[in-house]
Protein backbone atom coordinates (compact mmCIF):
# COMPACT_ATOMS: atom_id res chain seq x y z
CA UNK A 1 0.00 0.00 0.00
CA UNK A 2 1.18 3.21 -0.15
CA UNK A 3 2.59 5.16 1.98
CA UNK A 4 3.95 8.68 3.89
CA UNK A 5 5.84 7.13 6.32
CA UNK A 6 9.69 8.69 6.16
CA UNK A 7 12.28 7.07 4.67
CA UNK A 8 15.16 6.04 6.98
CA UNK A 9 19.00 6.12 6.20
CA UNK A 10 21.22 8.68 4.68
CA UNK A 11 19.18 9.33 1.25
CA UNK A 12 22.14 8.38 -1.21
CA UNK A 13 22.87 9.78 -4.81
CA UNK A 14 19.62 7.90 -6.52
CA UNK A 15 17.48 9.65 -3.86
CA UNK A 16 18.74 13.43 -3.68
CA UNK A 17 19.04 13.20 -7.14
CA UNK A 18 15.69 12.26 -7.65
CA UNK A 19 14.49 15.37 -5.20
CA UNK A 20 16.23 18.04 -6.36
CA UNK A 21 14.64 17.59 -9.75
CA UNK A 22 11.57 17.25 -8.61
CA UNK A 23 11.78 19.84 -6.01
CA UNK A 24 14.23 22.39 -7.39
CA UNK A 25 15.06 24.87 -10.75
CA UNK A 26 18.28 24.27 -10.00
CA UNK A 27 20.05 20.68 -10.11
CA UNK A 28 23.64 20.37 -9.52
CA UNK A 29 26.27 17.36 -8.89
CA UNK A 30 27.33 19.23 -5.75
CA UNK A 31 23.76 19.66 -4.34
CA UNK A 32 22.82 16.40 -5.26
CA UNK A 33 26.09 14.78 -3.19
CA UNK A 34 25.73 17.21 -0.51
CA UNK A 35 21.11 15.85 -0.25
CA UNK A 36 22.85 12.38 -0.54
CA UNK A 37 24.73 12.28 2.55
CA UNK A 38 22.10 13.79 4.81
CA UNK A 39 19.11 11.48 6.01
CA UNK A 40 15.41 12.99 4.75
CA UNK A 41 14.38 15.31 7.73
CA UNK A 42 18.09 16.69 7.67
CA UNK A 43 17.87 17.72 3.91
CA UNK A 44 14.14 19.13 3.55
CA UNK A 45 15.12 22.31 5.63
CA UNK A 46 17.12 23.65 2.82
CA UNK A 47 15.09 23.19 0.04
CA UNK A 48 11.93 24.88 2.12
CA UNK A 49 13.67 28.02 2.74
CA UNK A 50 13.33 31.16 0.92
CA UNK A 51 16.96 32.31 -0.52
CA UNK A 52 17.94 35.58 -1.14
CA UNK A 53 16.89 36.91 -4.58
CA UNK A 54 20.09 37.68 -7.02
CA UNK A 55 18.33 41.07 -8.09
CA UNK A 56 15.14 42.27 -6.20
CA UNK A 57 13.97 43.88 -9.89
CA UNK A 58 14.69 43.88 -13.14
CA UNK A 59 17.15 47.11 -15.16
CA UNK A 60 16.45 48.27 -18.15
CA UNK A 61 19.94 49.81 -20.15
CA UNK A 62 18.39 52.05 -22.74
CA UNK A 63 22.13 54.46 -23.53
CA UNK A 64 20.45 56.49 -26.05
CA UNK A 65 18.07 57.45 -23.43
CA UNK A 66 20.43 57.91 -20.74
CA UNK A 67 19.40 55.06 -19.22
CA UNK A 68 21.45 52.59 -17.56
CA UNK A 69 20.44 50.01 -15.18
CA UNK A 70 17.75 51.54 -14.42
CA UNK A 71 14.93 50.72 -11.95
CA UNK A 72 11.63 51.45 -12.55
CA UNK A 73 9.36 49.27 -10.91
CA UNK A 74 10.56 49.41 -7.05
CA UNK A 75 9.86 51.82 -5.20
CA UNK A 76 6.16 52.27 -6.68
CA UNK A 77 5.37 55.27 -8.45
CA UNK A 78 8.21 55.86 -11.14
CA UNK A 79 7.81 56.73 -14.28
CA UNK A 80 7.89 53.92 -17.31
CA UNK A 81 11.47 54.04 -19.37
CA UNK A 82 9.92 52.98 -22.12
CA UNK A 83 6.27 51.25 -23.63
CA UNK A 84 4.70 48.62 -21.83
CA UNK A 85 5.56 45.65 -23.96
CA UNK A 86 8.97 46.49 -24.25
CA UNK A 87 9.81 46.06 -20.55
CA UNK A 88 7.03 43.02 -19.61
CA UNK A 89 9.45 40.49 -21.53
CA UNK A 90 12.18 42.16 -19.05
CA UNK A 91 10.10 40.88 -16.21
CA UNK A 92 9.31 37.74 -17.14
CA UNK A 93 13.17 37.57 -18.05
CA UNK A 94 14.19 38.44 -14.72
CA UNK A 95 12.07 35.76 -12.97
CA UNK A 96 13.11 33.08 -15.05
CA UNK A 97 16.73 34.26 -14.26
CA UNK A 98 15.77 34.25 -10.39
CA UNK A 99 14.01 30.81 -10.83
CA UNK A 100 17.37 29.28 -12.33
CA UNK A 101 19.20 30.17 -9.86
CA UNK A 102 17.51 29.23 -6.71
CA UNK A 103 18.55 26.22 -5.20
CA UNK A 104 15.13 25.49 -3.28
CA UNK A 105 11.81 25.02 -4.12
CA UNK A 106 10.60 28.71 -4.00
CA UNK A 107 9.99 29.06 -7.45
CA UNK A 108 8.73 26.18 -8.55
CA UNK A 109 5.96 26.33 -5.66
CA UNK A 110 5.48 30.08 -7.20
CA UNK A 111 4.85 28.02 -10.72
CA UNK A 112 2.85 25.83 -9.01
CA UNK A 113 0.81 28.44 -7.42
CA UNK A 114 0.57 29.99 -10.95
CA UNK A 115 -0.78 27.33 -12.86
CA UNK A 116 -4.10 27.24 -10.63
CA UNK A 117 -4.38 30.57 -9.95
CA UNK A 118 -3.28 31.73 -13.34
CA UNK A 119 -3.31 35.34 -14.91
CA UNK A 120 -1.40 36.15 -18.03
CA UNK A 121 1.33 38.29 -18.72
CA UNK A 122 -0.69 40.91 -20.14
CA UNK A 123 -3.28 41.22 -17.49
CA UNK A 124 -2.73 44.70 -16.50
CA UNK A 125 0.74 46.39 -16.72
CA UNK A 126 4.46 45.01 -16.37
CA UNK A 127 4.29 46.58 -13.06
CA UNK A 128 1.24 44.60 -11.91
CA UNK A 129 2.47 41.93 -13.35
CA UNK A 130 5.62 41.94 -11.25
CA UNK A 131 3.74 42.52 -8.27
CA UNK A 132 1.57 39.14 -9.10
CA UNK A 133 5.00 37.18 -9.39
CA UNK A 134 5.84 38.69 -5.91
CA UNK A 135 3.25 37.30 -4.71
CA UNK A 136 3.35 34.04 -5.60
CA UNK A 137 6.33 34.07 -4.61
CA UNK A 138 5.66 35.76 -0.96
CA UNK A 139 3.07 33.10 -0.55
CA UNK A 140 5.39 30.11 -2.06
CA UNK A 141 5.99 28.20 1.35
CA UNK A 142 3.76 30.58 3.70
CA UNK A 143 0.02 29.81 4.72
CA UNK A 144 -2.45 29.01 1.64
CA UNK A 145 -5.24 30.19 3.37
CA UNK A 146 -3.43 33.79 4.17
CA UNK A 147 -2.09 33.67 -0.11
CA UNK A 148 -6.17 33.09 -1.29
CA UNK A 149 -7.30 35.98 1.06
CA UNK A 150 -3.79 38.13 -0.60
CA UNK A 151 -4.85 37.21 -4.05
CA UNK A 152 -8.82 38.57 -3.95
CA UNK A 153 -6.82 42.27 -3.90
CA UNK A 154 -4.08 41.45 -7.08
CA UNK A 155 -3.73 43.90 -9.54
CA UNK A 156 -3.42 41.48 -12.01
CA UNK A 157 -6.14 39.06 -11.03
CA UNK A 158 -8.87 41.48 -10.22
CA UNK A 159 -8.62 42.64 -14.10
CA UNK A 160 -7.67 38.75 -15.55
CA UNK A 161 -10.92 37.54 -14.08
CA UNK A 162 -13.58 40.56 -14.93
CA UNK A 163 -13.99 41.40 -10.71
CA UNK A 164 -13.27 45.44 -12.45
CA UNK A 165 -16.98 45.10 -13.93
CA UNK A 166 -18.19 43.41 -10.80
CA UNK A 167 -20.68 45.97 -8.85
CA UNK A 168 -23.68 46.17 -7.17
CA UNK A 169 -25.49 47.74 -10.10
CA UNK A 170 -23.99 44.96 -12.45
CA UNK A 171 -22.96 41.68 -10.77
CA UNK A 172 -19.87 39.62 -12.76
CA UNK A 173 -19.50 36.17 -11.34
CA UNK A 174 -16.45 35.51 -13.42
CA UNK A 175 -14.07 35.88 -9.92
CA UNK A 176 -16.03 34.12 -7.52
CA UNK A 177 -16.63 31.58 -10.07
CA UNK A 178 -12.99 30.55 -10.44
CA UNK A 179 -12.30 31.01 -6.32
CA UNK A 180 -13.88 27.96 -5.69
CA UNK A 181 -13.72 25.98 -8.54
CA UNK A 182 -10.01 26.27 -9.55
CA UNK A 183 -8.40 28.23 -6.42
CA UNK A 184 -10.48 26.61 -3.47
CA UNK A 185 -12.91 24.00 -3.09
CA UNK A 186 -12.70 22.92 -6.64
CA UNK A 187 -15.80 21.59 -8.74
CA UNK A 188 -16.64 18.17 -7.86
CA UNK A 189 -19.21 15.56 -9.42
CA UNK A 190 -22.20 16.98 -10.62
CA UNK A 191 -24.91 16.33 -8.34
CA UNK A 192 -28.08 17.76 -9.96
CA UNK A 193 -28.83 21.04 -11.71
CA UNK A 194 -26.78 23.65 -10.64
CA UNK A 195 -24.88 21.74 -7.87
CA UNK A 196 -21.11 20.71 -8.19
CA UNK A 197 -21.36 18.96 -4.93
CA UNK A 198 -18.85 21.15 -3.34
CA UNK A 199 -20.86 24.37 -4.31
CA UNK A 200 -23.71 25.78 -6.44
CA UNK A 201 -24.75 28.13 -9.05
CA UNK A 202 -26.28 30.32 -5.63
CA UNK A 203 -23.07 30.03 -4.20
CA UNK A 204 -21.54 31.33 -6.58
CA UNK A 205 -24.03 34.29 -6.87
CA UNK A 206 -23.93 35.34 -3.34
CA UNK A 207 -19.98 35.51 -3.42
CA UNK A 208 -20.36 37.84 -6.27
CA UNK A 209 -21.43 39.67 -3.94
CA UNK A 210 -18.74 39.56 -1.65
CA UNK A 211 -16.45 40.62 -3.86
CA UNK A 212 -18.06 43.65 -5.66
CA UNK A 213 -16.34 46.53 -5.37
CA UNK A 214 -12.83 45.49 -4.90
CA UNK A 215 -10.97 47.46 -7.75
CA UNK A 216 -7.81 48.09 -9.44
CA UNK A 217 -5.20 50.47 -8.70
CA UNK A 218 -3.05 51.41 -11.30
CA UNK A 219 -1.16 53.65 -9.10
CA UNK A 220 0.54 51.28 -6.93
CA UNK A 221 0.14 53.23 -4.17
CA UNK A 222 -2.26 50.64 -1.85
CA UNK A 223 0.67 48.31 -0.37
CA UNK A 224 -0.69 45.64 1.48
CA UNK A 225 0.89 45.66 5.01
CA UNK A 226 1.47 41.96 5.63
CA UNK A 227 3.29 41.34 1.82
CA UNK A 228 4.51 44.74 1.24
CA UNK A 229 3.43 44.38 -2.47
CA UNK A 230 1.00 47.02 -4.05
CA UNK A 231 -2.91 45.75 -4.25
CA UNK A 232 -5.87 47.18 -5.49
CA UNK A 233 -8.79 48.92 -3.15
CA UNK A 234 -11.78 48.43 -1.85
CA UNK A 235 -14.69 51.40 -3.40
CA UNK A 236 -16.98 50.87 -1.17
CA UNK A 237 -19.86 52.89 -2.97
CA UNK A 238 -20.53 50.02 -5.23
CA UNK A 239 -20.09 47.18 -2.93
CA UNK A 240 -23.31 45.27 -2.23
CA UNK A 241 -23.84 46.06 1.38
CA UNK A 242 -26.64 43.04 1.96
CA UNK A 243 -26.02 39.97 4.18
CA UNK A 244 -24.96 37.06 2.20
CA UNK A 245 -26.47 33.23 2.35
CA UNK A 246 -25.14 30.19 0.95
CA UNK A 247 -26.38 27.01 0.50
CA UNK A 248 -26.38 23.48 2.27
CA UNK A 249 -23.25 22.65 0.82
CA UNK A 250 -21.52 25.41 3.32
CA UNK A 251 -24.12 24.55 6.28
CA UNK A 252 -26.57 27.79 5.40
CA UNK A 253 -23.79 29.86 5.86
CA UNK A 254 -25.00 33.90 6.56
CA UNK A 255 -22.10 36.57 6.11
CA UNK A 256 -23.33 39.93 7.19
CA UNK A 257 -22.82 42.92 4.85
CA UNK A 258 -20.78 45.75 5.66
CA UNK A 259 -21.05 49.38 4.51
CA UNK A 260 -16.86 50.85 5.21
CA UNK A 261 -14.02 49.11 4.00
CA UNK A 262 -12.97 47.12 7.41
CA UNK A 263 -16.61 45.79 7.46
CA UNK A 264 -16.53 44.94 4.13
CA UNK A 265 -12.88 43.62 3.97
CA UNK A 266 -14.31 41.35 7.23
CA UNK A 267 -16.66 39.89 4.87
CA UNK A 268 -14.01 38.44 2.89
CA UNK A 269 -12.61 37.57 5.77
CA UNK A 270 -15.44 35.45 6.87
CA UNK A 271 -16.37 33.94 3.28
CA UNK A 272 -12.65 32.54 3.29
CA UNK A 273 -12.96 30.95 6.89
CA UNK A 274 -16.11 29.18 5.69
CA UNK A 275 -15.02 27.97 2.39
CA UNK A 276 -11.60 26.93 4.17
CA UNK A 277 -13.70 24.73 6.94
CA UNK A 278 -14.78 22.53 4.33
CA UNK A 279 -12.27 19.68 4.21
CA UNK A 280 -12.22 19.34 0.22
CA UNK A 281 -10.32 22.22 0.30
CA UNK A 282 -7.46 20.45 2.06
CA UNK A 283 -8.10 17.83 -0.74
CA UNK A 284 -8.18 19.44 -4.18
CA UNK A 285 -5.09 21.23 -2.97
CA UNK A 286 -3.02 18.16 -2.11
CA UNK A 287 -4.41 16.32 -5.35
CA UNK A 288 -2.87 19.51 -7.52
CA UNK A 289 0.31 19.18 -5.12
CA UNK A 290 0.81 15.50 -5.80
CA UNK A 291 -0.15 15.76 -9.81
CA UNK A 292 2.91 18.52 -9.82
CA UNK A 293 5.51 17.32 -7.73
CA UNK A 294 4.84 13.24 -7.56
CA UNK A 295 2.52 11.36 -10.49
CA UNK A 296 -0.49 12.71 -12.75
CA UNK A 297 -2.27 9.02 -11.67
CA UNK A 298 -4.46 9.32 -8.51
CA UNK A 299 -5.93 5.71 -8.19
CA UNK A 300 -8.45 4.90 -5.00
CA UNK A 301 -5.37 3.54 -3.00
CA UNK A 302 -3.68 7.20 -4.00
CA UNK A 303 -6.32 9.01 -2.84
CA UNK A 304 -6.32 7.01 0.75
CA UNK A 305 -3.40 6.59 1.48
CA UNK A 306 -1.76 9.69 0.19
CA UNK A 307 -4.11 12.59 -0.09
CA UNK A 308 -5.92 12.08 2.47
CA UNK A 309 -3.70 12.15 5.34
CA UNK A 310 -1.68 14.81 3.49
CA UNK A 311 -5.14 16.85 3.74
CA UNK A 312 -5.10 16.19 7.61
CA UNK A 313 -2.03 17.22 8.13
CA UNK A 314 -2.39 20.49 6.06
CA UNK A 315 -5.98 21.78 8.16
CA UNK A 316 -4.24 20.20 11.75
CA UNK A 317 -1.48 22.97 10.90
CA UNK A 318 -4.27 25.35 9.98
CA UNK A 319 -3.21 25.53 6.07
CA UNK A 320 0.20 26.19 6.34
CA UNK A 321 2.00 24.50 3.68
CA UNK A 322 5.52 23.66 4.83
CA UNK A 323 4.33 20.54 7.04
CA UNK A 324 2.64 19.34 3.63
CA UNK A 325 5.94 19.17 1.70
CA UNK A 326 8.01 18.30 3.86
CA UNK A 327 5.80 15.11 4.88
CA UNK A 328 5.30 14.25 1.14
CA UNK A 329 9.37 14.50 0.31
CA UNK A 330 10.24 12.20 3.31
CA UNK A 331 7.73 9.61 2.51
CA UNK A 332 9.00 5.99 1.26
CA UNK A 333 6.22 6.35 -1.64
CA UNK A 334 7.77 10.03 -2.92
CA UNK A 335 10.84 7.69 -3.59
CA UNK A 336 9.25 4.68 -5.13
CA UNK A 337 9.92 2.60 -2.02
CA UNK A 338 6.45 1.63 -0.79
CA UNK A 339 6.10 -1.55 -2.50
CA UNK A 340 8.08 -4.62 -3.63
CA UNK A 341 8.51 -2.73 -7.05
CA UNK A 342 11.01 0.15 -7.12
CA UNK A 343 11.55 2.31 -10.19
CA UNK A 344 7.97 1.53 -11.25
CA UNK A 345 5.70 4.61 -10.41
CA UNK A 346 7.40 7.87 -9.36
CA UNK A 347 11.12 7.76 -9.95
CA UNK A 348 11.26 8.65 -13.76
CA UNK A 349 7.70 8.58 -13.84
CA UNK A 350 6.97 12.44 -14.66
CA UNK A 351 7.61 14.10 -18.35
CA UNK A 352 9.71 17.21 -17.89
CA UNK A 353 8.07 20.17 -19.07
CA UNK A 354 9.93 22.28 -21.07
CA UNK A 355 11.27 24.77 -18.69
CA UNK A 356 12.34 22.24 -16.17
CA UNK A 357 14.03 20.55 -19.45
CA UNK A 358 15.31 23.75 -20.35
CA UNK A 359 16.71 24.68 -16.74
CA UNK A 360 18.49 21.24 -15.33
CA UNK A 361 21.27 21.61 -17.92
CA UNK A 362 22.11 25.07 -17.26
CA UNK A 363 22.50 24.79 -14.14
CA UNK A 364 23.87 21.17 -14.39
CA UNK A 365 26.90 22.31 -16.75
CA UNK A 366 26.84 25.63 -14.99
CA UNK A 367 26.41 27.80 -18.37
CA UNK A 368 27.09 31.62 -17.33
CA UNK A 369 24.42 33.75 -18.53
CA UNK A 370 25.24 36.80 -19.47
CA UNK A 371 25.48 39.64 -16.94
CA UNK A 372 22.40 41.55 -16.49
CA UNK A 373 23.78 44.90 -15.59
CA UNK A 374 27.20 44.54 -17.47
CA UNK A 375 25.89 43.16 -20.66
CA UNK A 376 22.36 44.07 -19.99
CA UNK A 377 20.36 43.06 -23.92
CA UNK A 378 22.65 39.77 -24.33
CA UNK A 379 21.25 38.85 -20.71
CA UNK A 380 17.19 40.10 -20.80
CA UNK A 381 16.94 40.43 -25.09
CA UNK A 382 19.37 37.67 -26.86
CA UNK A 383 19.60 34.57 -24.26
CA UNK A 384 16.62 34.90 -21.64
CA UNK A 385 13.77 36.72 -24.42
CA UNK A 386 15.12 35.67 -27.53
CA UNK A 387 16.23 32.04 -27.32
CA UNK A 388 14.86 31.09 -24.32
CA UNK A 389 11.38 32.52 -24.20
CA UNK A 390 10.37 33.53 -27.87
CA UNK A 391 12.84 30.51 -29.62
CA UNK A 392 12.27 27.37 -27.31
CA UNK A 393 9.73 27.71 -24.55
CA UNK A 394 7.08 29.11 -26.91
CA UNK A 395 7.58 26.54 -29.52
CA UNK A 396 7.77 23.72 -26.71
CA UNK A 397 4.39 24.45 -25.53
CA UNK A 398 4.85 26.59 -22.63
CA UNK A 399 4.90 30.03 -23.24
CA UNK A 400 5.78 31.03 -20.16
CA UNK A 401 3.16 33.28 -18.43
CA UNK A 402 1.03 33.23 -21.39
CA UNK A 403 -1.46 30.39 -20.59
CA UNK A 404 -3.64 29.41 -23.03
CA UNK A 405 -6.76 30.20 -20.48
CA UNK A 406 -8.02 30.12 -17.20
CA UNK A 407 -7.16 26.74 -16.43
CA UNK A 408 -3.30 26.63 -16.73
CA UNK A 409 -1.47 24.99 -18.93
CA UNK A 410 -3.23 21.53 -20.11
CA UNK A 411 -0.40 18.90 -19.10
CA UNK A 412 -0.76 19.97 -15.32
CA UNK A 413 -4.75 19.57 -15.39
CA UNK A 414 -6.03 18.22 -18.59
CA UNK A 415 -6.43 14.07 -18.29
CA UNK A 416 -5.77 11.64 -19.37
CA UNK A 417 -3.09 12.91 -21.24
CA UNK A 418 -1.35 14.87 -18.73
CA UNK A 419 2.36 15.64 -19.04
CA UNK A 420 1.77 13.67 -21.94
CA UNK A 421 0.67 16.81 -23.77
CA UNK A 422 4.32 18.30 -23.38
CA UNK A 423 4.68 16.31 -26.42
CA UNK A 424 3.38 16.57 -29.94
CA UNK A 425 4.09 17.24 -33.40
CA UNK A 426 4.00 20.93 -33.12
CA UNK A 427 6.42 20.90 -29.91
CA UNK A 428 8.75 18.13 -30.02
CA UNK A 429 10.99 19.61 -33.06
CA UNK A 430 11.22 22.25 -30.43
CA UNK A 431 11.78 20.73 -27.00
CA UNK A 432 14.65 18.65 -28.91
CA UNK A 433 16.30 21.61 -29.80
CA UNK A 434 17.79 22.55 -26.25
CA UNK A 435 20.78 20.51 -26.73
CA UNK A 436 21.95 21.74 -29.81
CA UNK A 437 21.15 25.10 -28.44
CA UNK A 438 23.57 24.95 -25.30
CA UNK A 439 26.57 23.14 -27.58
CA UNK A 440 26.32 25.60 -30.68
CA UNK A 441 25.32 28.76 -29.08
CA UNK A 442 22.56 29.41 -31.73
CA UNK A 443 18.95 29.43 -31.39
CA UNK A 444 18.27 28.45 -34.92
CA UNK A 445 19.72 27.43 -38.31
CA UNK A 446 22.07 29.45 -39.61
CA UNK A 447 25.24 31.92 -39.25
CA UNK A 448 24.48 34.89 -38.65
CA UNK A 449 25.22 37.00 -35.44
CA UNK A 450 21.13 37.29 -35.00
CA UNK A 451 20.57 33.78 -34.35
CA UNK A 452 22.82 33.92 -31.49
CA UNK A 453 21.49 33.36 -27.90
CA UNK A 454 23.84 36.01 -26.45
CA UNK A 455 26.93 34.60 -25.05
CA UNK A 456 26.44 30.96 -23.00
CA UNK A 457 27.75 27.96 -25.04
CA UNK A 458 28.91 24.80 -23.31
CA UNK A 459 32.65 23.81 -24.58
CA UNK A 460 31.91 20.18 -23.53
CA UNK A 461 36.37 19.27 -23.08
CA UNK A 462 37.00 22.82 -20.63
CA UNK A 463 33.99 21.35 -18.61
CA UNK A 464 34.78 18.04 -17.97
CA UNK A 465 38.68 19.56 -17.47
CA UNK A 466 37.48 22.49 -14.59
CA UNK A 467 34.65 21.08 -13.39
CA UNK A 468 35.88 18.36 -11.34
CA UNK A 469 32.63 16.61 -12.27
CA UNK A 470 34.12 13.17 -12.91
CA UNK A 471 36.21 10.94 -10.78
CA UNK A 472 38.56 9.62 -13.39
CA UNK A 473 38.39 11.53 -16.62
CA UNK A 474 41.12 9.48 -18.64
CA UNK A 475 38.77 6.71 -18.08
CA UNK A 476 36.04 6.39 -21.23
CA UNK A 477 33.93 4.05 -19.20
CA UNK A 478 34.06 6.13 -16.40
CA UNK A 479 32.96 9.13 -18.04
CA UNK A 480 29.77 7.40 -19.81
CA UNK A 481 28.92 6.13 -16.33
CA UNK A 482 29.16 9.69 -14.21
CA UNK A 483 27.07 10.93 -16.80
CA UNK A 484 24.74 8.86 -16.66
CA UNK A 485 24.23 8.50 -13.34
CA UNK A 486 23.65 12.22 -12.68
CA UNK A 487 22.02 13.06 -15.69
CA UNK A 488 19.53 10.31 -15.97
CA UNK A 489 16.95 9.49 -13.48
CA UNK A 490 17.04 5.71 -13.88
CA UNK A 491 20.39 3.27 -14.00
CA UNK A 492 20.11 1.98 -17.73
CA UNK A 493 21.01 -2.08 -18.23
CA UNK A 494 24.11 -2.89 -19.83
CA UNK A 495 22.58 -2.87 -23.42
CA UNK A 496 22.13 0.38 -22.88
CA UNK A 497 24.93 1.95 -20.79
CA UNK A 498 27.42 -0.07 -24.11
CA UNK A 499 25.07 2.18 -26.38
CA UNK A 500 26.02 4.89 -24.82
CA UNK A 501 29.75 3.90 -24.23
CA UNK A 502 30.88 2.17 -27.22
CA UNK A 503 28.30 3.13 -30.19
CA UNK A 504 28.11 6.87 -29.35
CA UNK A 505 31.29 7.84 -27.13
CA UNK A 506 33.89 5.49 -28.58
CA UNK A 507 32.21 5.09 -32.34
CA UNK A 508 33.15 1.59 -31.92
CA UNK A 509 37.47 2.53 -31.04
CA UNK A 510 39.16 0.88 -28.33
CA UNK A 511 39.22 2.83 -25.21
CA UNK A 512 42.61 3.29 -25.26
CA UNK A 513 42.02 6.05 -28.07
CA UNK A 514 40.11 8.12 -25.52
CA UNK A 515 42.75 8.16 -22.73
CA UNK A 516 44.68 8.72 -25.83
CA UNK A 517 43.12 12.01 -27.31
CA UNK A 518 41.92 13.35 -23.64
CA UNK A 519 45.83 13.49 -22.00
CA UNK A 520 46.42 15.04 -25.69
CA UNK A 521 44.20 18.12 -25.24
CA UNK A 522 45.90 18.15 -21.60
CA UNK A 523 49.07 18.57 -23.16
CA UNK A 524 48.47 20.49 -26.58
CA UNK A 525 44.88 22.87 -25.24
CA UNK A 526 43.21 21.39 -28.46
CA UNK A 527 40.38 20.47 -27.90
CA UNK A 528 38.94 19.38 -31.12
CA UNK A 529 38.78 15.93 -30.85
CA UNK A 530 37.72 15.07 -27.21
CA UNK A 531 35.40 17.86 -27.83
CA UNK A 532 33.37 15.79 -31.26
CA UNK A 533 33.71 13.05 -29.01
CA UNK A 534 32.00 14.55 -25.83
CA UNK A 535 29.20 16.44 -27.37
CA UNK A 536 28.20 13.32 -29.26
CA UNK A 537 27.94 11.93 -26.31
CA UNK A 538 25.91 14.52 -24.65
CA UNK A 539 23.56 14.91 -27.81
CA UNK A 540 22.79 11.15 -27.15
CA UNK A 541 22.22 11.89 -23.57
CA UNK A 542 19.89 15.01 -23.69
CA UNK A 543 18.02 13.47 -26.72
CA UNK A 544 17.49 10.17 -24.76
CA UNK A 545 14.03 8.80 -23.98
CA UNK A 546 15.25 8.63 -20.40
CA UNK A 547 16.55 12.36 -20.05
CA UNK A 548 13.13 13.60 -21.20
CA UNK A 549 11.68 12.00 -17.76
CA UNK A 550 12.19 12.85 -14.17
Amino acid sequence: MASLDPIQGNLGQKRAAHLLRRTSFRYTKNKVNALANLQAFQSIPSLLAYESLKMDQPVYDDSANGLDNANWILPPGQALPAQDFVLRPLVISWWLNEALNDSGISHKMALFFHQYMIVDAFSYQNTHFFDYLKLMHWGALRNFKDLCTKLVMDNCMIRYLNNQQNTKYNPNENFSREFFELFTIGKGPQAGPGDYTNYTEHDVVEAAKIFTGFRIRGQRDQIDPDTGIPRGYIQTSIHETSDKTFSERFQNTTISGGTSSTEIYQELLDFIDMIFAQEEVSKNFCRRLYRFFVSRKITDEIENDIIEPLAATMRNNNYEIKPVLQQLFMSKHFYDEDDSQTDDDVIGGLIKSPLELMFQPLSFFNLTIPDPYDDNYNHYQRFWRQAMQDRYLLLSGMSIFYPDNVAGYPAYHQSPDFHHQWFNSSTIISRYKMPAILLTGKRSVGTGTNTTIGGPILNSAVWLRDSNFCSDPTDSYVVVQDLLEYLLPLEVDSARFNYFLNTVFLDELPPADWTYEWQDFLNSGDDAEVKKMLDRLLYAILYSPEFQTM
